[in-house]
């Protein structure tokens, strides 16, 4: 859809770099730092100085090969960096045209793009980068944070994984269904902080699906020519989540197809698929096993929240989390006992569209952060500086030798309790 691509693709990118626009010289400042009692009595100061790290190399996903350049370039040109793009193999017309506009806006030593297959993006991982920024599967990362590793690289990881959506009892069942299927719908569910999989209270399962179902008549009319509705990328990846689905209905799951205009996707020949729901999910099925990527919705019941809570820590720490109640406490209570890399409320996705707060995912989801000034951060080498006064501060203290009376003097002074 022209619509979504402006929207979730290039609006992004323009929103971010405007933003590092108004602020970046109010970030490069620098900070002040209080220097250790007594010596900033006597002269001495401390400070943070932000320099740029040098060369980064960024490697793009295709789910959204515009933002995910240009997102975090923003806060790396912010820096004074220079840049490295190897765009994603699967969208070869946007890296083509990254090839093309770049050269004409940009000096080759300022930002260069590199096209290319596996191999080229392989070979582009190994490079001697001062930062490196990769937006992918877990997988792949595992193997771009071993190729950094060589050179010493600082990487910044933003990986996906098992974003649940936690419905709590209190939530407005038909609110957070359109609102879930938005999130899920949106590219197909081709997106990193898709709500990956539903927790709901069992006897509000069959409540919240219906609020699913609606949600996508309403968005969805149509599926299969409407252009407001993306396909699958590519065969593989359809082949993929049909397998998804195989292996659940042989392991005792069942599927309900949210087919609101009852289209034929079989006789189709595309890549479209309608949203798939899956309920009596277990944990022997690759949909709770894999990050779905894909419009299939697995919903799992629990009988309190500790049930759902323990549920969610029990696996792999989500690049993003979300709950819908109005429920304050249980909300504090979801947020204050998980770890996500972020979060949302009573929505699903919409975290990561705040400039002004850090995006990045934590343990398998992820590692660092960007999006505004905490991409400055991430790209900035913050140097600690110190000024000593004209004073011989280490005579003074008796840090010098010979050791005497002010030397007992500083160390009775400081080990105490």
């Amino acid at each position: 859809s022209t619509e979504q691509t402006l929207m979730t693709d290039i609006m992004p990118s323009v929103s971010a770099m405007k933003h590092a626009k108004k602020h970046f010289e109010s970030w490069a400042k620098g900070e002040r730092r209080k220097p250790t009692f007594p010596l900033g009595l006597i002269g001495a100061k401390a400070e943070v100085i932000y320099q740029p790290k040098g060369v980064v190399g960024v490697i793009a996903p295709w789910n959204f090969p515009v933002g995910m350049v240009m997102v975090p370039m923003a806060g790396i040109l912010a820096a004074g960096n220079r840049a490295m793009v190897k765009p994603s193999e699967y969208t070869e017309r946007v890296a083509d045209l990254f090839a093309e506009a770049v050269p004409k806006y940009f000096a080759e030593e300022e930002m260069a793009v590199f096209t290319g297959g596996v191999e080229a993006a392989t070979a582009f991982s190994k490079l001697a980068f001062d930062h490196m920024i990769f937006t992918g599967a877990t997988s792949v990362g595992r193997h771009i944070m071993r190729a950094a590793a060589d050179n010493l690289v600082p990487v910044t990881l933003e990986l996906g994984g098992k974003s649940p959506t936690i419905i709590g009892r209190s939530a407005d069942k038909a609110k957070a269904g359109q609102r879930v299927a938005l999130g899920k719908m949106m590219n197909a569910g081709q997106i990193c902080l898709a709500p990956d999989y539903l927790m709901v209270a069992k006897d509000q399962e069959a409540e919240m699906i219906e609020g699913v179902k609606a949600g996508v008549a309403n968005l969805y009319p149509t599926l299969l020519a409407n252009d407001d509705y993306t396909s699958v990328v590519n065969g593989r990846n359809y082949d993929r989540l049909q397998g998804y689905l195989a292996d659940a209905r042989e392991k005792g799951a069942e599927l309900i197809e949210v087919n609101p205009a009852n289209e034929d996707f079989a006789s189709s020949n595309g890549n479209k698929m309608p949203l798939t729901i899956v309920r009596n999910v277990n944990d022997s099925m690759k949909v709770m096993q894999e990050e779905i990527f894909g419009p299939i919705l697995p919903v799992m019941t629990y009988s309190s929240m500790d049930e759902a809570i323990d549920y969610v820590n029990a696996h792999d720490r989500p690049l993003g989390l979300y709950y819908f109640g109005s429920d304050n406490a249980e909300a504090d209570r979801v947020l204050s006992r998980t770890i996500s890399g972020g979060a949302t409320v009573n929505d699903v996705i919409f975290h990561n569209a705040m400039e002004d707060l850090p995006f990045g995912g934590v343990g398998p989801s992820g590692m660092g952060n960007y999006h505004g000034q905490d991409g400055f951060k991430t790209f900035s080498h913050m140097r600690a500086v110190y000024r000593q006064p004209g004073l011989d501060v280490a005579g003074l203290a008796g840090f010098k030798p010979p050791y005497g009376k002010a030397t007992a003097k500083t160390l009775a002074k400081e080990l105490r309790k």
